[in-house]
């Protein structure tokens, strides 16, 4: 029988086991040590803004105001027009920044979800390219910077803190 099945049988038998009373709940040890983490982080004080974030809010204005100022001129990538969703994403990239120079916690989220599919977009035809000169150029200067960012961005996220419900 196993060790679950007599711990079953001792307690529907009234009867005390010391090892059941002896296994009490315990913490793992990956959860004492999320709480430790916890514990580290400082909350922001006002009107601070962690590094990640500023980082972040930076490029998000840089390529919002590239792309939407690419769109407005009509040039053509790959032979092709760049459509309104181009705009769109470039729309939601400032809007972002905007919150994340405020260290709003939706606007660091947000930008992360745009982040990663972004990376994911760009990266997927690197992984399928025959040029592997041209994939690893391409991950040295895109990919590898955008996924430090967006880890530096979980961290600073945690100490933004969710905002509270009303």
């Amino acid at each position: 029988m196993g060790r679950r099945s007599r711990r079953r049988a001792a307690e529907s038998a009234g009867g005390s086991d010391a090892r059941t009373e002896a296994t009490s709940p315990r913490v793992s040890r990956s959860e004492a040590r999320d709480a430790a983490a916890r514990e580290r982080l400082e909350p922001l004080a006002e009107g601070e803004r962690p590094r990640a974030v500023t980082v972040g809010a930076i490029v998000a204005v840089v390529f919002g105001a590239v792309n939407a100022g690419l769109w407005l001129a009509g040039l053509d990538i790959r032979g092709q027009r760049p459509s309104v969703l181009a705009l769109v994403f470039s729309v939601l990239l400032l809007v972002t920044a905007w919150g994340m120079w405020r260290a709003r916690y939706w606007a660091v989220l947000g930008f992360q979800v745009l982040l990663a599919l972004t990376l994911i977009s760009v990266g997927l035809p690197v992984v399928l390219s025959a040029n592997a000169l041209q994939a690893a150029v391409f991950a040295v200067v895109v990919i590898i910077p955008g996924g430090a960012l967006f880890w530096f961005l979980v961290k600073a996220m945690a100490r933004i803190q969710m905002p509270q419900r009303r």
